[in-house]
């Protein structure tokens, strides 16, 4: 299907003709005059592709769907805003398929036959490290199967990333805007360690065994060493993992009075089905998720959810008149049984933030887009200001807690006062680690013990 700007071309182009023909035949010299206008109007317009990376098949197709729609609908709006009234901004959306390998496949697509200087996308640790090193260091496999032959050395355009993540890690070209755990499990973990959160004592970790779930435990283990919370029990199970009877029955048995849940995806229904069915008590040993929003709600019912928590940074449950807006919007373009979530606001914010450095740097070039966020950029995103940190590339961003009801919405029950900094290198955690790109870049430490 043709693009708009196509489409206005061919009219032009046909009205151009149509005007020499005139001009030719009568000598009309303010023919000949519009005929120019029309001709450096054409010559003006520009179309800028935007690369949208996302899983839309296999056990994460689920989640990233909704940042795919979420980033074509800032794209659209963009355009619809007449902002840049010479310029399309184009998505050109790839399936990662939920596997690393393809992953990296359509990255290298996305840079060297379609031109892209910044993709959006990913989900999962994984996806996003592959892509970050097939962009460092491009597989010969792929390029000679893509690559255009018109440039010496490889493109290296921006990734922007949406998801809450692990921290540890430093690339100049990403920019990441979902929390740190600084900024997401932390907090939440102080909430119930104090009186108003029940002064939780006994902690049980679960979650999916790949990259984020073991390397956000083993931050929060090097957090508690000195607090009054004891760890009873650790376990991790494959993504798309759906037996959880047993290690159910063992949380039972350890009797913690905080379960907290690093599950990835589709695994989350069975989890919460199982707890259910044993009975698990949301009062006594309520589960804090890290990786359950709304999305994921629309698929678990609600009776096994009920009173549970979730720790992010936004949810649609948020009362200000920016993120109503936000929410009529997306609903209005993907249907009104649709629901929004912190990744799909992250999604969402991280386009118009590239926007917004695209109209100070008035390039696309990934090296002034940088240069432009490397200077702090603030936004008001659809849940609250946020503030891009030139040091780390990572944002500025409020915490916030919900528990889960009946209606598959969250109450918002705590909230930062603050936006809280990023620290994607806790010193706690990796001592004598630092990202810091105002001042080089990265400083190694010793390495951690995270036990991948």
């Amino acid at each position: 299907m043709h693009s708009r700007r196509y489409q206005e071309a061919i009219r032009n182009t046909a009205l151009l003709w149509l005007l020499a023909a005139l001009a030719t035949s009568i000598g009309c010299e303010p023919l000949n005059k519009a005929s120019d206008v029309l001709l450096n109007r054409e010559k003006d317009q520009q179309t800028i592709k935007l690369g949208v990376l996302h899983s839309q098949t296999g056990t994460m197709g689920m989640n990233e769907m909704s940042l795919r729609h979420c980033e074509i609908l800032a794209v659209e709006e963009i355009n619809a805003s007449k902002e840049f009234p010479n310029v399309e901004f184009v998505s050109v959306v790839r399936d990662g398929r939920s596997r690393s390998e393809i992953f990296r496949r359509r990255a290298r697509e996305l840079v060297d036959r379609e031109q892209v200087d910044v993709i959006f996308g990913c989900w999962t640790s994984l996806h996003r490290k592959a892509v970050i090193d097939e962009l460092d260091n491009p597989t010969e496999l792929f390029r000679d199967e893509h690559f255009d032959g018109k440039s010496s050395k490889p493109r290296k355009p921006l990734l922007f990333y949406p998801l809450q993540y692990e921290g540890f890690e430093c690339n100049r070209n990403v920019f990441y805007f979902g929390s740190t755990p600084n900024q997401q499990i932390l907090p939440a973990l102080d909430w119930f360690m104090s009186q108003e959160g029940g002064q939780r004592k006994r902690i049980y970790l679960i979650g999916s065994d790949y990259l984020f779930p073991r390397t956000a435990n083993y931050i929060v283990k090097k957090y508690l060493e000195n607090k009054s919370i004891e760890i009873v029990g650790e376990d991790y199970f494959p993504l798309g993992h759906s037996d959880f009877h047993d290690v159910v029955k063992k949380i039972e048995k350890a009797a913690p009075d905080l379960i907290l849940s690093t599950i990835n995806g589709e695994s989350n229904l069975e989890f919460y089905k199982q707890c259910h069915s044993i009975g698990i008590d949301p009062e006594k040993s309520p589960v804090l998720a890290t990786s359950v929003g709304e999305g994921e709600l629309r698929r678990i019912p609600p009776e096994y959810v009920h009173g549970h928590y979730a720790a992010w940074s936004y949810f649609q449950s948020l009362d200000t008149p920016a993120n109503q807006a936000f929410v009529r919007k997306f609903k209005k373009a993907f249907g009104l049984d649709r629901v929004v979530d912190d990744p799909m606001e992250a999604a969402y914010t991280q386009v118009m933030v590239w926007k917004e450095a695209y109209k100070i740097a008035k390039s696309s070039d990934p090296i002034k887009i940088r240069e432009v966020l490397e200077k702090g950029l603030e936004f008001d995103a659809p849940g609250g200001k946020i503030k891009v940190d030139p040091k780390t590339h990572h944002l500025y961003k409020k915490f916030r807690l919900g528990r889960i009801g009946l209606d598959r919405q969250f109450e918002i029950v705590y909230e930062s006062r603050d936006l809280i900094a990023p620290e994607p290198f806790p010193s706690f955690a990796f001592p004598g680690w630092e990202c810091d790109w105002t001042r080089g870049g990265l400083t190694k430490g010793p390495p951690p013990n995270i036990g991948l």
